[in-house]
């Protein structure tokens, strides 16, 4: 089943490689690579390996610099501040004080929770 998201499919010359046929329980960065390099003709696998590093690197700059990434029709990445709080290890029943930290969260789309509500 090839997802449709509005805005993320202009400018494809060929529609989107089928998925594998093996189900694999995670993709790494190198199927995306594969996956973009067969939809696009013209481009060597190098070429497009080095776009997906510099738009994954640009992601990453900016939310260490505190800015929200906004893919329109895919989601939403931003940093939150967790407090700091007062946990205990259940095995020793020793009090641990938890600092506060930063995490990423992540905001999915409408066209990309709709259809996944559904399965």
């Amino acid at each position: 089943m090839q997802l449709k998201l509005p805005g993320l499919n202009q400018g494809r010359k060929k529609p989107a490689a089928p998925a594998p046929t093996a189900k694999k329980e995670h993709i790494l960065k190198q199927d995306f690579i594969v996956q973009i390099t067969g939809q696009l003709d013209g481009y060597l696998k190098k070429d497009i390996g080095l776009a997906v590093d510099i738009i994954l690197e640009t992601m990453a700059q900016a939310l260490i610099e505190g800015q929200r990434v906004e893919i329109r029709g895919f989601g939403s990445f931003e940093t939150r501040q967790r407090k700091a709080k007062v946990s205990r290890n259940p095995k020793t029943d020793k009090v641990m004080h938890i600092p506060p930290r930063k995490t990423l969260h992540f905001t999915m789309s409408k066209s990309v929770k709709d259809p996944l509500i559904k399965r």
